[in-house]
């Protein structure tokens, strides 16, 4: 029996061995960031608070001629991105706005990329594929002819988000002339939720403790040593796991989330099953063979993994 147990901690530690070395070399080979076109883009959203109701076309102008399929127009009528043109009768702009953006010369020199939103209807830019990394907001006001103009501003984060307060500004009084039109009229400021991230944070954490230990206990382990341990070694792994994850969510997004968050669950699975096998039956009057805690951490794990699945699903905001 002795011997049986033997060689099947042997094989535990050599499956082991062999899943960590699988992990860190794919973490090594694997892309930082999701960039392949099968998975999300980078976005830049830019919301416009107590905007009046007067008709207005939005745009960011790029400090680059182009980015991803977006790029400045090159005299070509063919390629004229307005909906009067049959191909590309899906865009945003008439030909008479379209042609007002196209001939705003900003005074920084950045470019208008043929890409519009009507902001007065949507209270939105929502750039959502290959959006500039840094940009200027151009709004520009038809029944006027007047554009205003904003600062620069740049990506900084995977999802970026900023809010303009257009509160006290009336743009459809003003008349247009040359000096208003490249004026810094409006200012946007970051708007990414950081407290729901830090939320979020915390609930994931929790949530995969407990769930853990209900499984502990369903496993038998009830002395307060070994309890005790399984929490500490689960408060360490689930903070540096979900800590890495938000990070890598804030600079990669989603797509990388979720392929990191399977990479490191199975990291932590093996480093947990080791600290298990190392330690559990030094805490414990009855010795169990190494297979039993490596099959309690795959479980629990496992478990873990798929609740907080069922979970973001239900409670998106959180997971």
């Amino acid at each position: 029996m002795k011997q049986i147990i033997r060689t099947i901690t042997n094989r535990t530690g050599k499956l082991l061995a062999g899943i960590l070395c699988l992990v860190m070399t794919l973490l090594f080979i694997a892309p930082v960031t999701a960039n392949a076109d099968m998975g999300p883009k980078a976005s830049v959203r830019v919301q416009f608070e107590n905007m009046g109701d007067e008709l207005c076309y939005g745009t960011l102008l790029s400090e680059r001629e182009s980015t991803g399929p977006a790029s400045v127009w090159d005299g070509t009528e063919e390629y004229a991105q307005h909906n009067e043109n049959e191909n590309y009768s899906w865009a945003e702009f008439d030909y008479e706005t379209w042609k007002a953006f196209v001939e705003y010369e900003d005074p920084d020199g950045y470019y208008f990329l043929q890409e519009g939103w009507t902001v007065s209807e949507t209270k939105e830019i929502a750039w959502t594929y290959y959006p500039p990394n840094r940009f200027k907001i151009l709004l520009y006001y038809p029944e006027t002819g007047n554009f205003v103009s904003s600062g620069i501003y740049e990506k900084y984060a995977f999802d970026t988000y900023y809010t303009v307060d257009m509160d006290g500004i009336s743009i459809g009084s003003v008349e247009y002339n040359e000096e208003l039109s490249t004026d810094e009229r409006i200012e946007a400021y970051r708007s990414y939720n950081y407290r729901v991230e830090v939320f979020s944070l915390i609930a994931r954490i929790a949530a995969t403790i407990a769930i853990e230990m209900i499984l502990a206990l369903l496993f038998g382990f009830r002395k307060k040593k070994q309890l005790l341990l399984l929490v500490g070694v689960n408060t360490v792994t689930q903070v540096v796991l979900n800590v890495l994850l938000n990070i890598i969510n804030y600079n990669s997004g989603q797509w990388a989330f979720v392929f990191y968050y399977i990479l490191f669950e199975l990291l932590v699975f093996g480093l947990e099953a080791v600290v298990y096998c190392a330690w559990m039956n030094r805490l414990s009057e009855k010795v169990r063979p190494g297979w039993f805690y490596v099959l309690y951490a795959f479980v629990a794990n496992a478990v873990s993994f798929v609740v907080g699945i069922f979970i973001a699903n239900l409670l998106p905001g959180i997971f």
